[in-house]
């Protein structure tokens, strides 16, 4: 059984979505959440999907190697990152090399980097006045957003789109394709 540990900061629309499609998966399943914020939505989710959780403090993931342990102790095979707001330290990518994933709502190397994230990301293409938008799917090294691409996938921007509205695109491709991503890394087709 591959096990994947799901990382998310927030309300956690993309784990869920994440946990539900490998549900009854014969050979992968979501084996754990964790969060840095003790009032996540996400960690709610979790406990109606039954998964168990881990909060950790900023402090207990750069300075302690309790998550690394954790997650090696479960034999963890994939991290995935869910709207989880934190930089990934170096410890912990060397722990599981080509194993940590992250998702962006915009096309990267396009608005990516420290504080572009959700209605940040999609105000930076209204404002630009982008035709197009859509997700990156990628790996995470030790800088935001600039690990390499696996997937990306493309909307239209069209006039009187606002905030709401390629938000809305955007998730639609990421509840689409981020699992899909995921069982393709984990069963060796990518």
């Amino acid at each position: 059984m591959k096990k994947i540990a799901i990382f998310a900061s927030g309300s956690g629309s993309n784990a869920e979505n994440i946990a539900r499609y490998f549900k009854n998966h014969k050979y992968i399943k979501v084996d754990l959440i964790l969060s840095n914020r003790t009032n996540a939505y996400v960690l709610k989710r979790a406990e109606k999907l039954h998964i168990p959780t881990y909060v950790f403090t900023k402090d207990e993931l750069y300075n302690t190697h309790k998550i690394k342990d954790l997650l090696l102790n479960n034999k963890i095979d994939l991290i995935v990152l869910a709207g989880f707001l934190l930089l990934i330290p170096k410890y912990l990518i060397k722990a599981f090399p080509n194993s940590i994933i992250n998702i962006h709502p915009a096309l990267l190397p396009k608005y990516g980097g420290k504080g572009m994230y959700g209605e940040r990301v999609h105000q930076k293409i209204l404002e630009n006045g982008d035709k197009e938008s859509g997700i990156t799917i990628h790996y995470v090294n030790e800088n935001y957003d600039e690990g390499s691409i696996i997937h990306q996938s493309k909307f239209p921007v069209e006039a009187g789109d606002t905030i709401e509205d390629i938000a809305q695109k955007a998730h639609e491709l990421e509840y689409k394709y981020y699992p899909k991503v995921i069982e393709k890394l984990l069963s060796g087709d990518l």
